[in-house]
């Protein structure tokens, strides 16, 4: 396959005209194959890669079922996503097992052509801050424990990329330093200060779940985990760019502060998005649904009612966030917070050829490419 008369997002996060030669599953030099894409009028990106979302179209990934992540992963598909890392609510151990196995049954099961890539699970709970719980249900908050933690590694057969913790709880830095090598540690649902903060990334953690959202603000004389993060360059913040979590001016100072790239996009989307509006669930606890926005019912933002593609575009569109910036928040930087880097995340002659084809003028989506497979 080839595509050609595009404008490609190239490994130096560049815009350039050039031919993608695709041969089988991979980028190649050159192609055999016959079969020409004629893509004028287009930007040939990455496929995007989530790394912290919760559902879409009706489904959990905490529902823990096939069918779940296979309604989830070809909707996430079918808009650019072509890699997944879901990521679960703060739920009983035993649940948490559950959801490990079956995403490892759906890993081990999967081929390209109708439904995104699962690359990990994010475990975004249970060891979190109960005063900065924000939509996980208070009930099974609890503090770090490794054996805990381990039972779900084991479950998930090394699909365990991401969890978060709250370093002010007890045995926490602890935990950091024993799981830091293993598994990408993220500091969030938190009220810790700065020198919390700082000795958790020193510890070994080195990310931040969804900036500025259930954590302290950063101010001049209590910088806190933002301050924190500043300060340890290896750390990697989220940031939800879906017009409802955060102001655009705070969008554009994130990237003043941390740099495209540091900054992560996800959508933190919960079963809401691609439906309509009403109520949801989301870790069990119940979800009210208008537009973009989810909330519970005392009005806590409970996710978000957007998929990564559309939180790309609001970014662009509406927050004055360079294309180029965007992009890179939302495919090689998450490929290499959670290791995927060699195979994934940019448009490079050896890494499998995930590719998605926008609009130049409305990035509105036109092709999807999974594992060199046109699918959409």
């Amino acid at each position: 396959m080839i595509i050609k008369n595009a404008l490609v997002f190239t490994e130096d996060c560049k815009f350039a005209e050039k031919d993608v030669y695709i041969d089988g599953e991979r980028i190649a030099d050159t192609a055999s194959d016959s079969e020409v894409i004629d893509a004028k009028g287009c930007y040939v990106i990455p496929g995007l890669i989530d790394i912290h979302f919760h559902g879409c179209v009706g489904h959990d990934f905490c529902d823990a079922t096939q069918e779940a992540l296979t309604a989830m992963a070809e909707y996430e598909l079918k808009n650019g996503i072509t890699s997944i890392c879901p990521a679960s609510m703060t739920l009983s151990e035993e649940d948490l097992v559950h959801i490990c196995a079956n995403a490892k049954d759906y890993r081990d099961a999967w081929k390209p052509g109708k439904t995104s890539r699962l690359c990990g699970i994010n475990l975004e709970g249970p060891f979190i801050a109960m005063n900065k719980k924000g939509a996980q249900n208070p009930k099974y908050v609890t503090p770090p424990n490794a054996d805990m933690f381990q039972h779900w590694i084991d479950a998930g057969d090394g699909l365990v990329k991401l969890t978060t913790i709250a370093p002010e709880t007890e045995g926490a830095m602890d935990f950091i330093r024993k799981f830091s090598k293993e598994v990408r540690i993220s500091i969030g649902h938190t009220d810790c200060d700065y020198d919390t903060a700082r000795e958790a990334f020193l510890a070994g953690a080195s990310h931040i779940t969804h900036l500025f959202n259930a954590m302290p603000p950063f101010t001049h004389r209590k910088p806190a985990l933002i301050g924190a993060g500043f300060d340890t360059k290896k750390v990697t913040p989220e940031i939800i760019c879906d017009g409802i979590h955060i102001n655009p001016s705070s969008v554009r100072t994130a990237f003043a502060i941390f740099g495209d790239d540091r900054l992560i996009f996800i959508s933190d989307s919960m079963m809401a998005t691609g439906m309509p509006n009403g109520d949801y669930s989301l870790g069990g606890l119940a979800v009210k649904v208008t537009g973009r926005l989810a909330t519970l019912e005392d009005g806590t933002i409970a996710g978000s009612a957007t998929n990564l593609m559309d939180c790309l575009r609001t970014a662009v569109q509406t927050m004055e966030i360079p294309l180029e910036s965007a992009i890179k928040c939302a495919s090689i930087n998450p490929a290499k917070a959670i290791g995927e880097d060699k195979d994934y995340g940019s448009i490079q002659v050896g890494k499998y050829a995930d590719l998605v084809l926008l609009d130049q003028e409305s990035l509105k989506l036109k092709k999807v490419v999974s594992h060199g497979i046109v699918v959409a």
